[in-house]
């Protein structure tokens, strides 16, 4: 509750049943924006994976995942995905999917280790996608034409929003600025990590944060990020690090930096080896996703998480995600937001 943001004269500008269509207008254009941006095909994805494959995603290292025996296996556990980060990659290479070309799923997945607040649920709902490159692709102008190819897939989202609904107006900027976070910890040495991008997101609107899970020059990494996904330690320019990023907007209702995309150039063999060394977590290669990487038998890829209720909740200027999906929630935060007329579903 200490973190729960109640905006000043809040009201929804859709009553609940708009509210909903409007919800399957974004899932429905946006989807169709990415994938014809990105030539990416859908594929179904599963809810669980079994837990010696290492293909569930790690996120920071620290959050459990759901996990249960299976009667049927002998009690081997399985997990409740918390995305799809490493599997997105196994399927490339299982459907032969060419260079260029790539796919994108309904990702809904359980993090019981969230904490409540406006933006953050247990229960997360995501596009995640993954496209086939090449090895000379694995560069920083791979990563920042595909962040431009998704922001105007985001921006077509919102216009066509905007025509079916007036009253909601749209508040993109026209471009998306680019920043490595060594800049952003220059220009910001004395703010937090999420203080200097609430200072970025205000000022450009949207924002793309280059290198996200390496150390920087204050010894810290701007933010965590699993080892065995995201390229976050290959030098680039200036003698930085990361071919990953985020993806941040400027929400006004909430006055806060708004992360909707995590992705990047994906880790090759070289860079799975030094990351899983600085993580102290070499154990890994011994799983079966670890092993395809190393030997050379999964395709190079970029690929990333676009969240469903985060951007439904940003375009219709939502102050909760609790207005725009349904999930659990403390008694006392529903009463909080009842108050405030936030309608949580």
């Amino acid at each position: 509750m200490k973190d729960l943001i109640i905006p000043k004269d809040y009201k929804s500008l859709l009553d609940l049943d708009r509210t909903e269509k409007a919800i399957k207008l974004i899932k429905d254009q946006f989807q169709l924006q990415l994938s014809a941006e990105l030539r990416l095909k859908r594929v179904t994805a599963p809810l669980i994976v079994m837990k010696h494959t290492g293909l569930n995603d790690d996120l920071n290292g620290i959050e459990r995942p759901v996990a249960f025996p299976i009667k049927a296996l002998g009690d081997d556990r399985a997990e409740v995905v918390h995305s799809l980060a490493k599997w997105k990659r196994y399927m490339l290479g299982e459907l032969s999917i060419p260079v260029g070309q790539g796919l994108y799923t309904d990702m809904n997945a359980l993090r019981p280790d969230e904490d409540f607040t406006n933006i953050h649920s247990l229960y997360v709902d995501q596009w995640d996608w993954e496209k086939t490159i090449t090895k000379e692709e694995r560069s920083l102008d791979t990563l920042k034409k595909t962040v431009q190819q998704i922001y105007a897939a985001l921006k077509r989202t919102e216009y066509i929003l905007q025509e079916h609904y007036p009253s909601i107006e749209a508040q993109l900027p026209e471009d998306i600025y680019f920043i490595h976070a060594e800049d952003l910890l220059l220009k910001y040495p004395d703010l937090s990590p999420k203080e200097r991008e609430t200072k970025v997101a205000k000022e450009y609107g949207a924002v793309f944060i280059i290198g996200i899970g390496s150390e920087m020059a204050n010894g810290e990494p701007h933010d965590g990020r699993a080892p065995d996904y995201d390229d976050w330690s290959t030098p680039t320019l200036n003698g930085y690090k990361g071919l990953n990023g985020d993806i941040i907007l400027w929400n006004p209702v909430l006055e806060i930096a708004f992360e909707v995309s995590s992705m990047g150039v994906r880790v090759d063999e070289e860079a799975l080896e030094k990351q899983l060394t600085i993580r102290g977590a070499e154990s890994r290669k011994s799983l079966m996703f670890h092993k395809k990487l190393l030997a050379g038998e999964l395709p190079d890829s970029i690929g990333g998480g676009i969240g469903q209720s985060r951007l439904c909740m940003f375009l219709l200027k939502k102050a909760h995600i609790g207005e725009v999906q349904s999930s659990i929630w403390p008694d006392e935060l529903r009463q909080k937001c009842k108050e405030s007329d936030i309608f949580i579903l």
